[in-house]
């Protein structure tokens, strides 16, 4: 069985919850289900939409604040590593207030961190409100994959994440362009100020059409209310909780090797992406930051194809293998659907973008790089889904917690990598750059 949240977790406690009863998923409706993921994975989108609608305008950011591209991208690392902390937090308080609580509590932070990254007017300002904004942005990303959890049995589980992938994944798809299009018309500034009143209309969205979809009596705040002290029910109150200790959770070998297999992938995803401007952009004389913002939309066009399909393979990788065994279930035969994306299309699409810019010239190089962003980007969701799906298989009942400390992690090991991408494609090139990316996703397939 799964350990309780307060027992600690070690290399060698079990993981897996036995399914006794699959009824408490027919608590929602069919209808009711794609409501809950489609509002889900649409507020899921925020964290990606803002995150890549950022990044094509950090050269007009440096010149508006009087600082360097450099500067401005540590901001993105920033981002990205208040992310992680901020996925730990809202996730540890949604096992004991609810997934639902969570969600109406993170949407106002994020829209005063928008708010004051559209009106900020110095550097240490910036970093603050992006930080901010990070934070309030994160909770559908891992306490989303928790509600996914809720209401999917076993064998809908895979789908079900792809489709909550492919729409969050929506924004690499159109955030770049949609930023880059509006900082070449009005300012950098108006993206950030139209994402925090998206924020309020994703929070009116949350308050009316989205349940509580924890399994009844689950919750902590549930259990607090069924003990007595002086032979009266605790009151509800606010509790402290640590929001780390979720990454407890990451000294079982299993849950740590995946998790360390889909970073290695991720590094390359910021490796390609994160200097476009600089690679693609300055190599072939991009220089409209709605055409620069353009440029990113093959990943996203990826992730949307990539996430369905990781999805099917996923779940039927499970039921092929399940029906072999006679009926035994096996979790790591979700993984089987990783292997084609991290043998050949993550690591060989990165490695091909990086000699193609730097030996192709002309037409022929941008329409090369174009498609290799978009194997690159079905790629990333053959790996990433079913490694987060089988991290949720194996701790149901934590679900929104191990998807956070592997989000935390993850996250934390490719900001510290995000501060060497710049230099190193400038002191190196992107050739090489791009080689050893590929060198860590296939060290992230074995």
């Amino acid at each position: 069985m799964t350990p309780a949240p307060d027992l600690p977790v070690s290399e060698t406690t079990p993981l897996i919850t036995k399914y006794t009863d699959d009824s408490i998923y027919d608590r929602f409706s069919f209808r009711r289900k794609q409501t809950i993921v489609t509002i889900v994975s649409c507020c899921g989108l925020l964290t990606f939409f803002t995150s890549s609608s950022f990044t094509p305008t950090i050269p007009q950011i440096a010149q508006d604040l009087n600082t360097t591209g450099s500067v401005v991208n540590f901001s993105v690392g920033l981002f990205v590593f208040m992310a992680a902390f901020g996925s730990l937090f809202w996730s540890r308080y949604s096992g004991y207030y609810g997934r639902q609580p969570i969600y109406v509590a993170s949407l106002p932070v994020y829209f005063l961190g928008s708010i004051g990254v559209a009106l900020c007017r110095n550097v240490p300002e910036l970093m603050i409100f992006r930080a901010l904004q990070a934070f309030g942005s994160c909770a559908f990303q891992s306490v989303g994959a928790g509600t996914i959890a809720d209401i999917f049995r076993l064998e809908e589980r895979g789908r079900a994440m792809g489709v909550f992938y492919c729409l969050a994944l929506v924004g690499p798809a159109v955030a770049p362009f949609v930023g880059g299009l509006v900082a070449e018309r009005s300012s950098w500034r108006a993206m950030q100020g139209c994402l925090g009143v998206v924020g309020l209309i994703a929070l009116l969205l949350v308050i009316l059409l989205l349940p509580e979809t924890m399994h009844p009596g689950t919750r902590g705040i549930d259990r607090a209310q069924t003990e007595l002290v002086n032979g009266e029910k605790k009151a509800r109150r606010f509790v402290f909780l640590n929001p780390f200790s979720a990454l407890a959770l990451m000294r079982s070998p299993v849950l740590f090797v995946t998790t360390m297999a889909a970073a290695a992938t991720f590094i390359t995803d910021f490796v390609v992406l994160l200097p476009l401007a600089y690679t693609i952009g300055e190599r072939y004389a991009i220089v409209n930051k709605a055409l620069v913002g353009a440029l990113f939309l093959p990943s996203g066009l990826g992730n949307m194809i990539g996430a369905p399909i990781s999805g099917w393979l996923s779940d039927y990788s499970v039921t092929k293998w399940r029906a072999l065994r006679g009926g035994k279930w096996i979790p790591e035969d979700r993984l089987r659907a990783t292997w084609h994306g991290a043998l050949f299309f993550v690591p060989l699409s990165t490695l091909g973008m990086g000699l193609a810019i730097r030996f192709i010239d002309g037409t022929a190089g941008i329409v090369i790089n174009m498609i290799l962003i978009l194997i690159h980007g079905v790629g990333m969701c053959l790996v990433m889904a079913p490694c987060s799906t089988y991290n949720v298989d194996v701790m149901h009942d934590r679900s929104a917690e191990v998807v956070a400390a592997n989000y935390a992690v993850r996250n934390v090991i490719v900001s510290s990598t995000i501060l060497g991408i710049l230099p190193a494609i400038e002191n190196f090139g992107v050739a090489w750059t791009n080689g050893v990316a590929s060198i860590f996703a296939w060290i992230g397939f074995a």
